[in-house]
């Protein structure tokens, strides 16, 4: 039994009240308390309860199908493979982050259900609002794939791609548990409550202008606001059994968060607990969370367990620690995988709230959007600026603040405009006389650093290359000035003096290093961003003066043009000769 706890580890990313992360990782533990069926659940609760009041820390979690031990009247699907409860006693913490050490490889992820399955139980959970058993429910589905290598190398990427404030690790040696949660069930500190449901989905725009349209359609959005409103309601009423009486507040409502690929609704409940409240009580009034079975709880839940195909088990139950100065933080685990070690199988839950209002459509899409994050292999990069500084004085330096400042909101980065400013004009002042292309960059932490380059001589008519292949413009990083560059540097010709770009539609787009400019008829054209193109500050400019226009350019006009040049703030016009075109 002590070989098998020492191959145990847990890692938690939780944010704390104040939005600071402090990483706890958890080794060694002195013992394991778990629950295989549902009259143990309460008792290794209350041993957990004896461990933290005997200045231990427990981590762990409760899988969905623990339910029933809080009410009986819970229904949930049988079959759970997974224990019911799992905790790990240990003695402290350490406070650092798990580090992954080798590769890892998954293969594609394949939906347990079906369209045409998904329909009909959409259909079911009309005919059962309908007939008012239902308000609301949350139906999931399961994503299954098999996976060898490091479960942490996952655990990072996933990470990386969701951004998330509540990501939480699990080893319990026969299952590994990777959460990338963005929703905190509760957090217990001081003898208060929060809890800060999340309900309400919108996916992420390409651009910072289709991106804030997305968000604004998610915030005023009926269908989602009466959803996120009918969880806080249930959550006030299941906060109500431990609260205070008249302590329950709402101090947020409807709040809009990013994530890398999605949008969501999140409002804040808080409460004031009644003296002596222990771990058993909380659960008890809020497990499982109301967020993830829908309204009412109980006649919804025996909905759940009747058009899933499969348990849920650790996916949408709670994942945490608490400590020995009774603070605990639970997420929910959504955007959760759960790996078995032993067969390599894979498994991540996914669903949304289903009202008298959605479409099987609608929501499949939705499904579509939070899994998404799963392909999504998003390295660390920062935001870049390249800017022209001419004897001291920079060309467009406002407009590319303005285009830093969009991207630094599209990815959450911190931006302090005159920080940058000032960073800049300090470079300037360093280099008076001369040409000089500087680049600033902004990174995740918001760390920025400006550094000053030479600009080589620009050959007479360079010859340019045309891709061989399209880019996707669904990607997100064609409209954003970064370093991930791995879109453009695929598509790269060595001895070529750039690569002119193409969509999947056969659209023009851009070159790898500045904007498409064509001369067709006398009039100077530019593709417009929707192709998929970064919106560079100098081919603005020249929009705006009305010295070039937009429309859309197909491959075919490559051969009506009479000049091509590519255009950027660094080297301005460039007129180029193109040396190929597609075959075929």
């Amino acid at each position: 039994m002590r070989n098998e706890c020492r191959q145990q580890v847990l890692s938690f990313e939780y944010a704390s009240a104040d939005g600071t992360v402090v990483p706890h990782t958890f080794r060694n533990p002195v013992k394991v308390i778990r629950a295989e069926q549902i009259n143990d659940v309460i008792p290794a609760l209350r041993s957990v309860q004896e461990a933290v009041d005997a200045g231990l820390y427990a981590a762990g979690f409760l899988s969905y199908e623990a339910a029933p031990a809080f009410d009986p009247a819970y229904r949930v699907k049988e079959g759970h493979s997974m224990p019911l409860l799992w905790f790990g006693i240990f003695a402290e913490p350490e406070y650092s982050t798990l580090r992954s050490s080798g590769p890892f490889a998954v293969s594609d992820w394949k939906p347990d259900t079906g369209e045409q399955a998904y329909r009909e139980a959409i259909g079911t959970i009309k005919q059962a609002i309908e007939s008012g058993e239902t308000y609301q429910t949350n139906y999931t589905i399961r994503l299954l794939s098999q996976f060898r290598g490091d479960e942490v190398a996952l655990f990072e990427r996933m990470k990386r791609a969701q951004a998330c404030s509540y990501s939480a690790y699990i080893n319990t040696g026969e299952h590994a548990v990777l959460s990338a949660s963005p929703e905190l069930f509760f957090r217990v500190k001081d003898g208060r409550i929060t809890a800060r449901p999340m309900k309400g989905t919108a996916k992420r725009g390409k651009t910072s202008e289709e991106d804030h349209s997305f968000a604004q359609w998610l915030a005023h959005s009926e269908k989602n606001r009466a959803e996120n409103v009918m969880i806080v309601d249930l959550l006030r009423n299941d906060l109500g059994r431990i609260a205070k009486t008249g302590s329950v507040k709402v101090p947020k409502l409807f709040e809009i968060e990013r994530y890398p690929t999605v949008h969501q609704m999140t409002s804040t409940v808080e409460a004031d607990l009644e003296a002596g409240t222990d771990l058993i009580d909380v659960f008890g009034a809020l497990f499982p969370c109301g967020s993830i079975t829908g309204a009412p709880k109980v006649s919804t839940m025996d909905l759940i367990s009747t058009i899933e195909q499969a348990p849920r088990e650790v996916y949408c139950g709670a994942i945490g620690f608490i400590t020995p100065e009774r603070e605990a933080v639970f997420n929910v685990p959504i955007r959760t995988v759960v790996i078995d070690r032993a067969s390599g199988n894979a498994t991540y839950g996914v669903g949304g709230g289903i009202t008298w209002d959605s479409t099987s459509e609608e929501e499949y899409g939705e499904i579509l959007a939070k899994s998404s994050f799963l392909e999504l292999d998003r390295p660390e990069f920062s935001l870049l600026e390249s800017l022209l500084l001419e004897d001291g004085c920079y060309f467009l330096k406002e407009a590319h603040l303005d285009r830093m400042s969009r991207s630094a909101r599209y990815f959450g980065f911190p931006f302090d405009r005159e920080s940058v400013s000032e960073k800049l004009e300090q470079m300037a002042d360093k280099q008076p006389e001369g040409h000089y292309k500087i680049r600033c960059l902004l990174g995740r932490d918001g760390l920025l650093s400006v550094e000053a380059q030479e600009i080589a001589a620009t050959p007479r008519l360079p010859e340019v290359t045309l891709a061989v292949r399209p880019v996707d413009r669904e990607d997100p990083f064609l409209y954003h000035k970064t370093t991930h560059r791995a879109v453009y540097e695929e598509h790269a010709v060595p001895g070529s003096f750039d690569v002119l770009l193409w969509n999947q539609d056969g659209k023009l787009t851009e070159f790898i290093n500045g904007n498409l400019v064509l001369e067709i008829g006398g009039r100077r054209w530019t593709p417009p961003v929707t192709a998929g193109l970064l919106a560079g500050t100098y081919r603005e400019a020249l929009l705006e003066q009305g010295i070039i226009r937009e429309r859309e350019l197909d491959l075919s006009d490559l051969e009506s043009s009479t000049r091509i040049w590519m255009i950027n703030s660094v080297r301005k016009w460039v007129e180029v000769r193109l040396v190929n075109k597609l075959e075929g």
